[in-house]
């Protein structure tokens, strides 16, 4: 299959059990519930996934689990991230033994290093394999910033490096990755909230969140503001924002979960250091979703 970076491509949940192991099982399920409402690819496990509490091993069983899971419907892009450009190397290497059709690369965690640091680690990864990759640029949350000119150099370097993840917040760098780059790479929006704005201006895909519990929503969402019918897309963006600003803050994962369980559709543990939300902010993430729940649209 030839990977494709277009369309709602969700950065899954992953699923546990009691014990806060894989729930297998479950993450199958999940990911063809998704591909079936019209998601174009699965990201896996990405900061949504809790990918930096999984072990190498878990994280080579979750890929071959989600391959096996959707077969040749959609592609599966393996989430590359560790604390050393080393092991990232294997879990790339790792990733496309499984089946995986793309990777998703981001900065080492912890060590915010300089842009000479962050091309070495990242081409190192582009290199690993033949697999198309996307480049995750996060600065909120990894304190490292690609600018457009450091994607644009790495652009003219690597082949296989077609994709990037923009997840700045500001959706005026889609628009200044495109007067580098222009179409030579596919931009994706890495923020729930700030999907419909940049869709006008140049973004091909989502990188979603809330899509883990509101597929249909989230891929109509996106159709409508690709195809320029504003009018729906902005009446069902602002029902949809309450739940997508959860996509935007440090308990990300914990709320996701929260809203998947209110659907029917996962359940809330987490692995700590993350625990799973108590007391006020409990009844008060409850009542966002029960109030999205009972004036959810008609599709």
């Amino acid at each position: 299959m030839a990977m494709k970076w277009q369309g709602v491509m969700p950065a899954i949940t992953t699923g546990f059990k009691e014990d806060l192991s894989i729930d297998h099982e479950f993450v199958a399920r999940h990911v063809n519930w998704l591909v079936d409402n019209g998601c174009t690819g699965i990201v896996t496990p990405g900061s949504l996934g809790e990918g930096n509490t999984l072990t190498f091993e878990e994280r080579s069983s979750l890929w071959a689990t989600v391959v096996k899971a959707v077969g040749d419907r959609v592609p599966v892009v393996a989430a590359i991230s560790a604390l050393s450009t080393a092991e990232a190397v294997e879990q790339a290497k790792t990733a496309a033994s499984q089946g995986c059709e793309g990777l998703m690369v981001l900065p080492p965690y912890v060590y915010k290093g300089d842009w000479r640091e962050m091309k070495y680690h990242v081409a190192a990864c582009f290199q690993a394999t033949k697999l198309s990759c996307m480049l995750y640029n996060n600065p909120v949350a990894y304190g490292t910033d690609f600018l457009p000119e450091h994607i644009q150099e790495l652009a003219n370097e690597f082949e296989n490096f077609q994709s990037v993840k923009e997840s700045s917040t500001d959706v005026r760098r889609v628009t200044a990755i495109k007067a580098l780059v222009g179409n030579r790479l596919d931009l994706f929006v890495g923020v729930d909230d700030a999907i419909v704005e940049a869709i006008p201006v140049g973004a091909v895909g989502w990188v979603a969140g809330l899509v883990s519990a509101f597929p249909k929503e989230s891929v109509d969402l996106f159709n409508y503001a690709s195809q320029g019918e504003m009018e729906k897309a902005i009446k069902l963006y602002n029902w949809f924002l309450p739940l997508l600003r959860l996509d935007t803050v440090p308990k990300f994962v914990q709320l996701i979960k929260l809203v998947q369980e209110a659907v029917g559709m996962g359940n809330p543990r987490v692995r700590p250091p993350r625990l799973e939300i108590i007391g006020a902010e409990l009844e008060q993430t409850n009542a966002i979703i029960q109030e999205a729940l009972a004036n959810r649209p008609v599709l």
